[in-house]
């Protein structure tokens, strides 16, 4: 059971992860959380650097698309400046969400990496979709209020798994 709450991968951020590994393993699109993930939930619009990831993943010939728990207002406002497409209340970690931002690239599952920074969402979601999933640390250490009680949750697997070694995060 705990197996899938653990992740393929895992980095400090999403400027960490070897795109060059992700196409040698097949990977060909990239689902990103949003919020804690690219920029801090209280952030309301991409940084330069979140821009020039999305630029490096397009030059990197990946699709991409952002799906969030979020609502539609919030999603679009940071989604549609950019010009990247969204998912708006997904619902995650059920994997509908998951499934159909990856029929939105026209690709399978097993060609997808899912990032993002919550395990019981994001990792979670993906590993019951059959997707490459990377957990990423929080950019903040406060969150939404909705999202503290998966948080004591988290930390609780995320020792287990320190524990066992199967998570170490870089310094």
């Amino acid at each position: 059971m705990l197996k899938l709450f653990l992740p393929d991968e895992h980095v400090s951020s999403v400027y960490k992860i070897d795109l060059k590994n992700l196409q040698s393993n097949g990977i060909k699109g990239i689902i990103t959380d949003l919020d804690n993930t690219l920029v801090a939930w209280d952030e309301p619009h991409a940084t330069q650097e979140v821009v020039d990831w999305f630029k490096t993943l397009a030059n990197e010939q990946f699709n991409y698309i952002i799906i969030s728990n979020n609502n539609a207002d919030r999603v679009q406002a940071f989604c549609d400046p950019i010009d990247v497409s969204y998912v708006h209340t997904a619902r995650k970690p059920l994997r509908k969400s998951f499934l159909k931002a990856a029929t939105m690239m026209n690709l399978k599952p097993e060609q997808v990496a899912v990032i993002g920074d919550q395990l019981l969402t994001d990792v979670l979601g993906g590993n019951l979709g059959g997707f490459y999933t990377i957990l990423v640390k929080p950019l903040v250490e406060t969150d939404a209020k909705i999202t503290r009680f998966n948080r004591m949750i988290e930390r609780r697997i995320l020792n287990y798994f320190q524990k066992r070694g199967k998570i170490k995060w870089e310094e």
